[in-house]
């Protein structure tokens, strides 16, 4: 052993992986790629491995959601290609009769190349750290192969109900991605909150992570990326709750509910940024009330997804309704 610490012997270099991005996988997600790539290797080493730079693109540093460029060259760790990753986590999802009635349930609109969903809150998009029930792993078991799985182009968090649009095809799922990144895609959301928020707002503060524990939290700091929020009040139960539309410009972690807590109506279940005001107490349900509930897509089409029952529940209780089809912000 060496002493120093300056780093591993030059004469043991790994005998690195090479692999080069092939056309049919141009404009995707490098982490999706991987783990396609590699049997069993699943999120939370690749984006360890991408953090600490044994995977590379072209000799640099990448981020799990970096899309790949047809011709571009991966280096990948030795151990990925010469030895099977061991599956430690939970079994695979099934595709069970009752997985297939619970997906074809949450849908709520189809497109030649899309589905769109109304994901209940609880429902993880994708797997993590323990992990056992996600919508990824729905999608895989009810694939019959890789080439006709759909997949995700956008995310909502776990604990946010609400519209998630899913591409029959990768080929769709490119399509798709680029027009969220366009921001052709208008998202809507519902949001019960605290107070009695102005008829409207602009909420223009940029965030970062760097709260929290272990830093996991989202707050606003001049150092963050930009991130920018349409406000607009739909209807009030008096000065202590109110329900609002969202109009999300940016897509960080968190934005929605880091935002409305800045600005001071945290979202009802949202004690994370919230704290205990985001909790009234009395027969409103201590869960997220956050749903995103309206998607426009480039051609026009509106989609809606009616609200979960413990948000509709909360709703009736103070005497507010849900805007008609023929709402729009002002």
């Amino acid at each position: 052993m060496t002493g120093g610490g300056s780093g591993p012997d030059p004469d043991k270099r790994p005998d690195w992986w090479l692999v080069a991005v092939p056309a049919d996988e141009d404009d995707t997600r490098i982490d999706r790629f991987l783990r396609r790539l590699v049997p069993g290797l699943t999120q939370g080493p690749v984006e360890k491995m991408l953090r600490s730079g044994l995977i590379r693109i072209d000799g640099a540093k990448a981020k799990p959601a970096t899309r790949l460029v047809a011709g571009q060259q991966l280096r990948l760790p030795p151990h990925l290609r010469d030895a099977p990753v061991p599956d430690q986590g939970p079994k695979p999802v099934v595709a069970t009769p009752q997985l297939r009635s619970q997906f074809a349930e949450m849908v709520v609109a189809e497109g030649d190349d899309w589905i769109a969903i109304n994901k209940p809150s609880g429902l993880a998009v994708q797997g993590g750290s323990g992990m056992t029930r996600h919508l990824d792993g729905m999608l895989q078991a009810l694939a019959s192969g890789e080439d006709d799985r759909m997949r995700l182009v956008h995310r909502i968090d776990k604990d946010t109900s609400g519209l998630l649009l899913l591409a029959r095809d990768r080929s769709a799922a490119r399509r798709l991605t680029r027009a969220f990144q366009a921001q052709e895609m208008e998202k809507t959301y519902l949001a019960l909150v605290t107070g009695a928020p102005p008829p409207s707002m602009d909420i223009d503060n940029p965030l970062m992570k760097g709260g929290g524990a272990g830093g996991e939290m989202m707050i606003v700091s001049p150092e963050g990326q930009s991130a920018y929020t349409e406000m607009q009040l739909i209807e009030a139960a008096g000065r202590r709750l109110a329900l609002v539309a969202l109009r999300p410009h940016t897509g960080r972690t968190h934005q929605l509910r880091v935002h409305m807590a800045h600005v001071g109506h945290p979202i009802i279940g949202d004690g994370k940024y919230g704290g205990a005001g985001a909790h009234p107490g009395g027969t409103i349900a201590k869960r997220l009330h956050l749903h995103a509930w309206r998607l426009q897509l480039p051609d026009g089409r509106m989609i809606e997804a009616p609200l979960q029952a413990h948000f509709q529940q909360s709703l009736d209780l103070l005497g507010l309704a849900v805007p008609g089809a023929d709402w729009q912000f002002a």
